[in-house]
């Protein structure tokens, strides 16, 4: 990364508020192709579509050394079975049916990798058809699983990863997954987890992508208030069930091509095709550019919870406790746990800035190493988006309701520790 480019960047001291990041119109339905790894900086990224937040396409370029791509694919193009199952042969991976409607989303099962891969060949022998179903092996925490493998390097662009730093962190999670799937396999149409960013890269085939800016899904909404499950269905032309459909934009369109990454924006819907048969890596999430569109998210599904159990307020001593159960449940996280994420965050940006980095932290693939990477100035950035947020957060009237003797620092504390880190940085 071109470090003295991204400290002088205009855009780096610039104070955007979260408004900046809403709903949006590319003209034309453009998305921006980056061709050339070596003009193209973390700053370029930075400036042009984190914070904008507009979607673009790098080329096969930014990918070309990775160990997938050159041991994952055959010579011409295809999956190379036979050596996936060699290293990966034994796992079990959640598969999904993308022939099956459940719940507004396709059902999962586990299976043993080699029978996915049996099936997948099966598949593909039969005209791809089978009486199980189009099976989708998505969401695979492969990384997590088999960490010694040479897979993949993280782009530098997408290296300012919250939610991965805080689960590593906690060693309880992580949003890194393997997508392999054969023609006609299909993800229906959603946003991703807390309203993250994501990328996802195509080891090899080709994926349509149907996208639609953040606020345009409001439109797709039918009289229920519920979105579609798929974009393409004919009864979106109904208006008695879809009455603003007539109102949204057409989707922009991308067609990525086997190597090449995708950006997608924080909060813009999308559904997903697969042309070919198709592996991709695909991440999940946030940052300073997005953190507070993560936070209005989890205001909004705890205001739909307490909406869904209102009756129930007054015979349920601890319904506010419920209703951050509940939140947790569907999203993976509640406000405390949100409290502890912006901590763990902060802390490991403040250590930076008050200690620096030692050679052996430096050498490592560990989140200070990439604060140290990114620059001192991306720290204290960090630092003030996650005062805003923090400050809107230990305001927030049912964040208050909730017991917080647990937290430690208190909210107040680290605030103060947070302001004071920055305020010394900025000397």
């Amino acid at each position: 990364m071109d470090r003295a480019t991204f400290a002088c960047s205009t855009a780096f001291f610039r104070d955007y508020n979260s408004s900046s990041q809403g709903a949006f119109c590319l003209p034309g339905g453009h998305v921006d192709f980056i061709e050339k790894v070596e003009s193209f900086t973390y700053s370029d990224f930075f400036r042009d579509y984190l914070i904008p937040n507009h979607p673009c396409i790098f080329s096969a370029k930014f990918t070309e050394d990775w160990g997938s791509r050159r041991n994952w694919v055959t010579w011409d193009g295809k999956p190379n079975f036979d050596h996936l199952l060699q290293k990966f042969g034994e796992a079990v991976v959640p598969v999904a049916n993308c022939d099956v409607k459940e719940y507004n989303s396709n059902p999962k099962e586990q299976l043993p990798f080699k029978e996915y891969i049996k099936y997948w060949k099966e598949y593909i022998k039969n005209g791809y058809c089978s009486s199980r179903g189009c099976l989708y092996l998505k969401d695979w925490h492969l990384s997590r699983a088999f960490p010694e493998q040479d897979v993949y390097t993280t782009p530098v662009y997408f290296s300012s990863d919250w939610l991965n730093e805080y689960w590593d962190a906690i060693a309880v999670d992580d949003y890194r997954f393997v997508y392999m799937g054969p023609k006609g396999s299909w993800t229906p149409f959603h946003a991703d987890v807390f309203r993250s960013y994501s990328w996802s890269a195509n080891i090899c085939g080709r994926k349509k992508w149907l996208l639609y800016p953040a606020g345009q899904e409001e439109y797709l909404k039918d009289h229920h208030g519920n979105l579609p499950f798929d974009v393409t269905a004919p009864n979106l032309q109904d208006r008695s069930v879809y009455p603003r459909y007539n109102q949204s934009q057409p989707p922009v369109e991308i067609v990525q091509e086997a190597g090449e990454i995708v950006f997608i924006p924080s909060g813009w819907h999308h559904q997903v095709y697969n042309l070919e048969d198709t592996i991709s890596i695909n991440h999940n999430w946030v940052n300073g550019c997005n953190v507070a569109i993560m936070w209005c998210f989890l205001q909004d599904e705890l205001a739909a919870v307490q909406r869904e159990i209102n009756e129930w307020k007054d015979p349920i001593d601890d319904w506010h406790l419920q209703c951050q159960l509940i939140m947790k449940s569907c999203t993976g996280i509640d406000y405390k746990e949100f409290y502890n994420f912006l901590k763990v965050i902060a802390e490991n940006r403040i250590s930076v800035l008050e200690n620096g980095l030692d050679d052996e932290a430096s050498a490592k693939n560990t989140p200070k190493a990439a604060i140290s990477t990114l620059g001192m100035l991306h720290a204290v950035f960090d630092l003030k988006r996650t005062v805003k947020v923090l400050t809107s957060l230990s305001a927030n009237e049912d964040f208050k309701k909730l017991d917080l003797t647990s937290l430690s620092p208190p909210p107040e504390a680290l605030l103060h520790h947070l302001k004071a880190a920055i305020d010394t940085a900025l000397l």
